[in-house]
């Protein structure tokens, strides 16, 4: 019992990993690049961005040991369902150094559009394991709908983003 406790801890912490890394090697650029950036209208205010992103990493990593554990472990029934998972989880991961690390747009573009696609393929596969986890998901892709939106967007209207020197 008391090893399920780590194991749920853990999945749970692992997304907010990656997302708190992603934060603090970039939390510079972003009130001094990104706010110069035209967006539109309904993008967010700054502050919701964290509250939304534990939110949601704590909501899919919950799912993703659910997941784990119906599966009975690292099984080979878990390779594609948590294989779906790590991959959308890294290109989720990899968005932030891309988009206010190097300041490129179309890369970040190009990732949250290959991000959705695992994410969409994530939710199906769990569908049919737990209905549950594939639920605590959906939120997920609602945000990476606006955020889909959001980069087009930006991307649109920030035509070829040059690197300024860093301060």
């Amino acid at each position: 019992q008391g090893r399920m406790w780590a194991y749920t801890a853990g999945f749970t912490v692992l997304p907010h990993v990656g997302g708190f890394l992603g934060w603090f090697i970039n939390r510079k650029a972003i009130p001094i690049w990104y706010e110069k950036l035209k967006k539109p209208s309904w993008c967010p205010p700054r502050t919701m961005f964290p509250i939304a992103w534990t939110v949601l990493y704590t909501g899919m990593g919950y799912a993703s040991y659910l997941i784990w554990n119906d599966l009975g472990g690292c099984s080979s029934k878990a390779i594609i369902p948590l294989g779906l998972y790590g991959a959308q989880l890294a290109l989720n991961w990899a968005w932030p150094p891309l988009f206010f690390g190097a300041r490129n747009l179309k890369m970040a573009l190009i990732d949250i559009l290959c991000l959705d696609s695992l994410a969409i393929g994530t939710v199906y596969s769990w569908c049919r394991i737990n209905k549950i986890a594939a639920l605590l998901m959906v939120p997920y892709l609602g945000w990476l709908a606006m955020a889909t939106s959001l980069t087009i967007r930006i991307w649109k209207d920030n035509p070829e983003q040059k690197p300024e020197k860093r301060e």
